[in-house]
């Protein structure tokens, strides 16, 4: 799956700075980047870390439209050819499933985004955090901290429908989604595919295979375009993807499913994420991570953080 593409290198815009409405949170915009932040802590203490991570997001799309041939090239399993932090989050993300399928670092662009802003706003006296860059979450989850994060079965018409607790003793630190519904380009035909994993950039990665892999690749009426021909410079160059889908048969459902599932628990196997909801038409699978029993007509996929209440909590 591709993202939107940034702006030309030649263009440099400042990036776009304010607080909420509720005072709580930040916002944080650039071009296609767009990152709602909270962090919790004493007052002057998450005043510093909203200052640390506007520091840190300014320039970032600068830098990766400066990197944007190599991060629209197909990844290769060993050699890195970017320099930039975020250019290499992303790469590293994607390098193990480099030679199995194809993908190229733009696969997990915001969620190393998401953990390269996550890692300067932590500062000493933050006790939780998270970074949401459109649905892909980096999470700061220290000894007592925990987030609640509501489940949503299409990101095009969200609405909370389960909610699920990450704790500090779960490895999980990101939360990615990626589907035809969303904002970005598909092989699959996923309404969303979640995915929970130790990091944001991983999780993004893994969101963006497990997704492909939910399809039904001889079905007639599925509506398939090049990819370049809706964006001239997508990294996904002539392939197919997803424009519209008819409605499929409970047993088509399934078989799309079962081998995105397929996919996924594959992934858990090998260590390389945590659990992963799949979402097609009304009918949702999961694997790991407590979403197992998600196998039921109310799915989960898009996942936007809702934190739990915590006493005695203070923001800027």
């Amino acid at each position: 799956m591709t993202r939107a593409t940034p702006p030309s290198p030649s263009i440099r815009r400042a990036p776009q700075v304010a607080l909420l409405a509720d005072g709580h949170r930040l916002h944080l915009q650039d071009g296609p980047i767009d990152l709602v932040i909270e962090a919790v802590g004493a007052e002057d203490v998450v005043r510093a870390a909203y200052a640390a991570a506007t520091e840190r997001f300014s320039g970032l799309l600068d830098a990766l439209c400066d990197e944007l041939p190599a991060l629209r090239a197909a990844a290769s399993p060993d050699f890195c050819p970017v320099s930039g932090p975020v250019a290499r989050r992303m790469w590293q993300a994607v390098a193990p499933f480099a030679g199995e399928v194809f993908i190229t670092p733009m696969a997990a662009v915001a969620g190393a985004v998401a953990e390269d802003v996550l890692q300067a706003l932590v500062l000493p006296g933050i006790s939780r955090a998270y970074v949401n860059n459109g649905g892909d979450i980096a999470l700061y989850l220290p000894e007592g901290a925990s987030f609640t994060v509501g489940l949503v079965d299409r990101p095009d018409q969200p609405r909370i429908i389960g909610t699920a607790v990450l704790s500090f003793d779960s490895p999980v630190r990101g939360v990615a989604t990626s589907g035809w519904r969303g904002r970005s380009f598909s092989l699959g035909i996923a309404d969303a595919v979640t995915i929970l994993a130790p990091t944001a950039a991983q999780a993004d990665a893994a969101a963006t295979v497990v997704a492909n892999a939910v399809d039904l690749p001889r079905h007639p009426g599925i509506v398939r375009t090049q990819a370049n021909d809706l964006q001239p410079e997508s990294d996904l160059g002539a392939r197919l993807v997803t424009r519209a889908v008819p409605a499929l048969t409970a047993g088509e459902r399934a078989e799309a499913l079962e081998a995105g599932l397929a996919v996924a628990r594959d992934l858990m196997r090998r260590g390389r994420i945590s659990g992963a909801a799949l979402h097609v038409q009304g009918e949702t699978v999961g694997t790991g991570a407590g979403l197992d029993s998600l196998s039921s007509p109310a799915g989960a996929a898009f996942i936007p953080v809702t934190p739990q209440p915590q006493q005695g909590r203070t923001h800027a």
